[in-house]
């Protein structure tokens, strides 16, 4: 192994240096770059982590499953090959039809001398920032992996450049459950800068949630909550999901709707106490642009918190229908975004009510479908339309 020092070629601290492909004749950041070196050797502000868990993005492992289904049933060594594949041609996990990642468990192997991190040999960590532009090999060819989960078990080496975000996990949470928290941590941080300003105005606002029941879609409630929201709404698909979310308490309304369908959707928010002053979109599917634009008053705020979001149908839908709404893209970081979502579990006992009960039955191969809310079948042919996004 190299020592950081023996690194003599330029470096640069949001990783161009690691481009090995780029799209076109322009410089390209990792992120949007074909092929990244995944190499371990380490310039000197970086630091080289060793893989534990990958943790795929709702939407990319929705469309990997979706495509390697067969009578209803997910060929999950398929699903196994395809990520291998990715990961093997491009030096990091970024699904090319998606464009999202995911993001990692890890620990510290290797910290370069000038790299301002924080962070030292043996944290045990979860990165902040997305597979789609984090340097990645695989070692064990997810061996411990059967396909059929988000979380994958796995042993290889991950690359942090100098403005890299991860965070040491805490000592009192489960892993797993760290790992889920922190995977869609951007989410509650937004929308409690959001339902603050409102206050800070002197208004409690309503709040939407679609996917009220999911992972990044309880948070968001919870946080709406704590940071003075007025009526809380939560949309879900099925009645399994709208038992859960009421049972949790964490909105006023319940709503059973399909998020997709523009006017049954914006008829069931204005039953339950709507239209709403902040609707945050926490669902991979696509197509909930424009439902979500016209159950959201004039002059509210749309967070769209999902990869699974067409921008550009979202801005023409506006305009289409004359829709006089701030939209936000949840780009997954706001600062202490990752320590005020753990609090969240901590404090909010309904939270970690559902964030746990998505641990059952825990196996080190075979974890649980994270985007199914609590009390649901863990099998991945049984997903829920409306899992929230994650991390890109």
């Amino acid at each position: 192994m190299s020592s950081p020092t023996e690194v003599t070629s330029p470096t640069s601290p949001i990783g161009l240096h690691r481009v090995l492909e780029a799209r076109g004749e322009l410089a390209t950041l990792p992120q949007a770059a074909r092929r990244l070196d995944p190499r371990p050797e380490i310039w000197p502000d970086e630091v080289r982590l060793r893989v534990q868990t990958l943790n795929l993005d709702a939407a990319s492992y929705r469309q990997l499953a979706e495509k390697h289904t067969a009578e209803g049933q997910v060929d999950g060594a398929a699903v196994r090959a395809e990520v291998l594949e990715i990961i093997g041609e491009r030096g990091k996990m970024q699904n090319p039809v998606t464009g999202s990642g995911g993001m990692l468990i890890g620990t510290v192997d290797e910290v370069g001398p000038e790299s301002t991190l924080g962070l030292e040999v043996g944290d045990r960590v979860a990165t902040l920032v997305s597979l789609s532009l984090t340097p990645l090999a695989i070692s064990d060819g997810l061996a411990r992996w059967d396909g059929l989960s988000e979380q994958v078990p796995a042993e290889g080496h991950a690359i942090l450049f100098g403005r890299s975000i991860a965070a040491r996990l805490p000592d009192d949470l489960d892993p797993r459950l760290s790992l889920m928290v922190m995977d869609v941590c951007g989410a509650p941080a937004l929308v409690a800068r959001v339902v603050e300003e409102y206050a800070a105005q002197g208004t409690s606002p309503t709040v939407l949630v679609l996917g009220g029941a999911g992972k990044s879609g309880s948070l968001s409630l919870a946080a709406a909550r704590r940071s003075g929201g007025g009526r809380l709404i939560g949309v879900v698909p099925t009645e399994r999901e709208r038992d859960v979310l009421t049972a949790a308490g964490l909105a006023d309304e319940v709503v059973l709707a399909d998020a997709r369908s523009p006017l049954g959707l914006s008829g069931a928010v204005d039953a339950a106490g709507g239209p709403a002053d902040v609707t945050v979109v926490c669902v991979d599917v696509p197509g909930c642009e424009q439902p979500a634009i016209l159950s959201t008053a004039q002059g509210g705020t749309i967070i769209f918190f999902s990869m699974a979001t067409n921008f550009a149908a979202a801005a023409l839908g506006a305009e289409g229908v004359a829709a006089d709404v701030r939209m936000l893209v949840g780009n997954g970081y706001v600062p202490g975004h990752a320590a005020y979502a753990l609090e969240l579990v901590r404090s909010e006992p309904a939270v970690r009510d559902l964030f746990e009960s998505r641990l059952e039955p825990a196996t080190p191969a075979n974890g649980p479908v994270e985007d199914e809310p609590a009390g649901l079948s863990n099998s991945a042919t049984t997903s829920s339309q409306f899992e929230e996004g994650s991390r890109a």
